[in-house]
């Protein structure tokens, strides 16, 4: 899906982005396809325009303080499919097509852990290995 850049404006400016100078929105990042959640991270106003410019999921990273194209080391990217807010306009729902295993970790979705009775229980394998993806030493 293209947007023109005065699309790109008006959607960006509905968005209430925290009014604190990070101004960031919650952004959850559901499979277009399976509509399985694949992960939650922070955008800015730089970050959704980037997203909708470029049609690679961008984020806001809280830990660097700096834009991060999702899979620009991996080569694992979230490709933009179409954009959702909820009723308040104080968060996005992004549907995209995931380029290989969405986590750090290796797993297709950030959310590969599952609750059984006091602990946590993992579903599913990695896909890679980060130390090698990453080149961890």
């Amino acid at each position: 899906m293209a947007f023109t850049n005065e699309e790109i404006d008006e959607i960006v400016k509905t968005i209430k982005f925290n009014q604190n100078p990070a101004e960031l929105a919650p952004a959850v990042i559901q499979n277009a396809e399976t509509n399985e959640v694949l992960m939650v991270g922070f955008m800015n106003p730089a970050a959704l325009r980037n997203t909708l410019e470029t049609g690679n999921v961008t984020f806001w990273s809280r830990s660097r303080q700096e834009l991060w194209v999702k899979g620009l080391t991996s080569g694992n990217f979230l490709k933009f499919v179409t954009l959702r807010t909820n009723c308040n306009q104080d968060s996005v729902l992004v549907l995209a097509n995931p380029i290989g295993p969405t986590c750090h970790t290796g797993f297709p979705t950030c959310y590969y852990r599952e609750a059984e009775g006091s602990s946590w229980k993992t579903i599913g394998e990695p896909l890679f290995d980060p130390d090698v993806v990453y080149k961890k030493k």
